[in-house]
């Protein structure tokens, strides 16, 4: 009787501890923000039972800046088989969103905000750039206290200089820092030693577009400079038209890529935002014939099988089969989703992802779910996906910036 009362005990303790640990892991793991349909209670998709507590008591009501809707937010407890704490956590109530799914490939025109150092050269007397702490990535917003635009800025201050020391304010890493450039005399004309970026084009993918708005999200990550790989800083942009002309298969090691040129010199829209989750901006008309689908949530989604819609020839684009395989809902994880193509007819076109396909909507149970971002570059059947959520929550960023310059507008008039 002792030995079963001390087995008993052993088993007891080692399940607390097993059940503490999930708890734990759950903790970290799981977001601290949600969106939930208005009528519908907090669920969560996860291999051991995770349910949500409303706490009543601290409840608040505000205002959508994506659609001007009210929303209802609630603190929520998660808890474990309905009994373990994990954590408190916010949901907000809103009106599921409806937004149109795209999958067209769409041209790009970025101008910077600033310019953006790319490279350094060498003179007859070494690189005053360079020597003076400027660094590659750095973004150049004025020089001697003239904002600077373009390459023709910056070449026409730095030749004017006669010489004399200059004062570069920059921006690095998201702080202002003002650095002394001495310009050299080389080939008759004084010069810096540095190779400047002030524009930049491209093609990408338009995830979905909102009709209520006229906004747009597409691509999934952000447009970045080729040669530093830092986020290029925004000051305007604008959507062009795109030809497919053709692409580059996918092989392991080597990923494929989308070819195209730019149809016309028409604009089709307004780029509004360059982040970290993305493109976002307003256009002109809907780009796509397909119905509005509901929006899904981060916590809906499911592993197993979905579509991403994409066009490789330019055409309307088609659905194709994927298998999500891997979901993440970690604040801050690098990567959201990770799906494979299971698609046999676009494996065989194109070897699964290429570049281009950025922003591709994924589609599960009808709703909106997610968009591809990055193809595996030893596995292009495989790829790494972005919430739709966050996607959406960006466009609210871009509503409340036209709003601002509307309101500036009407100011200064």
């Amino acid at each position: 009787m002792v030995k079963f009362i001390k087995r008993f005990a052993l088993m007891t303790g080692i399940l607390m501890v097993s059940v503490l640990g999930v708890a734990g892991f759950y903790k970290a793991a799981l977001p601290n923000n949600y969106f939930i349909s208005e009528g519908e209670e907090l669920m969560i998709n996860s291999l051991f039972k995770v349910t949500a507590k409303p706490c009543e008591s601290r409840v608040t009501v505000a205002v959508s800046q994506t659609a001007a809707r009210a929303s209802r937010t609630t603190e929520n407890q998660l808890m474990l088989f309905g009994t373990v704490p994990i954590k408190e956590v916010t949901a907000k109530s809103v009106e599921r969103p409806k937004l149109v799914p795209c999958g067209q490939a769409f041209g790009i025109k970025l101008i910077t905000d600033g310019v953006m150092v790319v490279d350094f050269t060498s003179l007859d007397s070494g690189c005053p750039a360079k020597e003076c702490g400027i660094k590659e990535g750095d973004v150049i917003l004025s020089i001697n206290g003239e904002e600077v635009k373009s390459n023709s800025d910056v070449s026409r201050i730095i030749r004017g200089s006669e010489g004399d020391a200059c004062e570069i304010l920059l921006k690095r890493e998201g702080e202002e820092k003002t650095i002394k450039l001495s310009p050299v005399l080389s080939g008759g004309v004084y010069k810096a030693g540095m190779w400047v970026r002030d524009s930049s084009a491209g093609i990408g993918t338009l995830t979905f577009y909102d009709e209520e708005t006229g906004l747009f999200g597409g691509l999934g990550h952000p447009v970045c400079d080729s040669d530093t790989k830092e986020m290029l800083p925004l000051s305007e942009g604008v959507v062009g038209d795109i030809k497919i002309t053709g692409f580059t298969k996918s092989q392991s090691g080597k990923p494929g890529q989308l070819l195209g040129e730019f149809a016309s010199s028409d604009n089709l829209g307004d780029i509004l935002l360059n982040c970290e989750d993305g493109l976002y901006g307003r256009l002109d008309e809907s780009p796509s014939d397909e119905k509005a689908v509901e929006l899904g949530f981060r916590q809906e989604i499911k592993k197993g099988k979905a579509e991403i819609y994409c066009s490789t020839d330019g055409g309307v684009p088609k659905a194709y089969e994927v298998e999500i395989s891997q979901i993440n809902l970690q604040d801050g994880a690098e990567h959201d989703l990770v799906i494979e193509v299971t698609d046999k007819q676009l494996l065989e076109k194109t070897g699964g992802i290429v570049q281009g396909m950025s922003g591709s909507p994924i589609i599960q149970n009808g709703r909106l779910v997610g968009a591809v971002t990055h193809v595996f570059i030893d596995d292009p059947s495989k790829g790494y996906g972005i919430f739709a959520d966050e996607m959406y929550q960006r466009c609210g960023e871009c509503s409340t910036k036209t709003s601002e310059d509307s309101e500036n507008d009407s100011k200064a008039s």
